[in-house]
């Protein structure tokens, strides 16, 4: 599976290649470069805001316990975010990576394991609310487009498969098992068992309340990322109202989630940018510009973050590590 994610990888890359030189490298360029500077930190700005409340989101859900804090949770989902947009692999190491970070941080490894499940299905559920926002207003503005039906029927694909995930985390124990294995890796070895993944999902769970609390903030999220596209676009001099490119954005996050394989996205997203963007009269260079726009702040804000991670993990390893020098008898 890692072969085929990396070769998925390097075949994406090809397609952004073949799509910006077909589309003609110097005006995708042009388009890139006219944010500016102050316009590419305004973005990263942005985009650290947002990390920041889909942290909270993610608060929202854990039960109250020893390092489970607002700074921790933000930290582990910049690492999340960074390890699923930046690394080669499918989102799936992403989600790892963040509950690994987590943990190093001081969440309990039961704790981070069971909520990260929880606060991607919630997360997940709010994507379908967002991608069906879009999905509105390519109908009222694109009646003839063709999309309307394959879209509402692949959103309907959408919410069976997520309430069934929700079904399975609850009582379906082979998936919940598969789940655990991918969630915990070498977690194992300190004792967590799928017992009590299962149980802090269900208190999770339990709290209905929190629930629903936490789906509303992703949903916010999921507006939030169509407003810093948006922002995006007007500093490349792009002229086109918010409720558009909300539409974009949510249909794009669809294509990424139905392409969750490859990693990254790559080649899925620029493709998918230069469908949806023409339907809404965005050039195709305006779009491919938009797409690396956002691979560059990922790369921006994604490297440190994950440098500053693997050096806790290093420094969590050298404690653990038997003293060595010890005065020999």
């Amino acid at each position: 599976m890692k072969r085929l994610a990396v070769l998925a990888f390097i075949a994406g890359i090809g397609v952004i290649t073949v799509l910006v030189f077909s589309r003609g490298a110097g005006a995708v360029w042009h388009a890139l470069t006219a944010i500016g500077w102050s316009g590419f930190a305004i973005v990263c700005l942005f985009h650290l805001a947002l990390i920041g409340l889909m942290g909270i989101s993610w608060l929202v859900l854990v039960p109250e316990t020893r390092g489970a804090r607002a700074l921790t949770l933000i930290w582990a989902r910049l690492v999340r975010d960074s390890g699923a947009e930046i690394l080669p692999f499918s989102q799936l190491g992403g989600f790892v990576m963040g509950a690994r970070a987590a943990a190093v941080s001081g969440v309990p490894s039961l704790v981070a394991a069971a909520s990260t499940v929880v606060d991607v299905t919630v997360e997940l559920f709010a994507q379908i609310a967002f991608t069906a926002v879009g999905l509105a207003f390519l109908v009222a503005a694109r009646p003839d487009s063709g999309l309307a039906w394959p879209i509402g029927g692949a959103l309907c694909v959408m919410l069976a498969a997520s309430i069934g995930f929700v079904i399975a985390q609850r009582r379906g124990l082979s998936i919940a098992d598969r789940i655990a294995s991918h969630m915990l890796g070498d977690w194992v070895k300190t004792g967590l068992s799928l017992a009590g993944i299962e149980s802090v999902i269900a208190a999770i769970y339990h709290r209905q309340g929190r629930a629903w609390l936490g789906g509303a903030l992703h949903f916010l999220c999921w507006i939030a990322s169509g407003v810093e596209a948006w922002i995006a676009l007007r500093l490349m001099g792009a002229e086109i109202g918010l409720g558009p490119v909300i539409a974009i954005e949510s249909l794009l996050y669809a294509a990424r989630s139905v392409a969750f394989a490859v990693p990254s996205a790559v080649g899925v997203q620029e493709g998918a940018y230069l469908v949806i963007g023409g339907l809404f009269g965005l050039a195709p260079e305006t779009v491919l510009a938009l797409s690396l726009l956002k691979r560059a702040r990922d790369l921006t804000l994604g490297v440190p973050a994950l440098l500053a991670w693997q050096a806790l993990e290093a420094r969590r390893a050298m404690a653990r590590a038997p003293a060595s020098g010890s005065a020999v008898p």
